[in-house]
């Protein structure tokens, strides 16, 4: 696959509703996802190349499969992006052939979480849910299948937690 346009066409054909499919995403870039389960709680994910784990692209993204449902979409949308946009950089020996979270620069971080958003809440299918009468962050949360505070940060507004955002 050539380039962050043809990543960023696949992704498109595949954000026609909510809540976005990140494995049908990874499949379609020939990426093959992996849900880890004996991993501590502060590793989320990583991407590498991997000839023999790796799908057609060759390479793997890796997930703690013991995070929440809506932190492995995060995470596997993070590494999507990261392959979109910092393929270079995967195998290039960051932290033993791979691109960890913790060991990145903040710019190459916020960057595939830019994207990695963008992936899950697209503009288009957040104005359609909103039209369809969903209000509040939690609603939006649920149907995004995201976190309160990632689509709190999607639509720039304050995340307060209380009692209710604990469920």
């Amino acid at each position: 696959m050539s380039g962050i346009l043809e990543a960023e066409r696949i992704i498109r054909a595949h954000q026609q509703r909510a809540p976005v499919q990140t494995l049908d995403i990874a499949a379609a870039l020939g990426l093959k996802v992996y849900h880890v389960k004996d991993w501590d709680d502060d590793i989320s994910g990583l991407i590498r190349k991997d000839d023999k784990l790796g799908g057609p692209s060759g390479y793997a993204i890796f997930v703690n499969g013991n995070h929440p449902k809506v932190r492995r979409r995060f995470t596997t949308a993070h590494e999507i992006a990261h392959f979109a946009l910092h393929k270079s950089l995967i195998g290039d020996g960051i932290t033993d052939d791979g691109l960890y979270r913790s060991k990145l620069s903040g710019t190459i971080e916020t960057q595939a979480n830019r994207m990695a958003a963008d992936i899950l809440m697209p503009w288009h299918l957040i104005r359609e849910a909103t039209d369809n009468g969903l209000s509040t962050v939690a609603e939006l949360a649920r149907h995004f299948e995201v976190s309160r505070s990632t689509m709190s940060i999607q639509l720039g507004v304050p995340y307060e937690t209380n009692k209710a955002d604990a469920a």
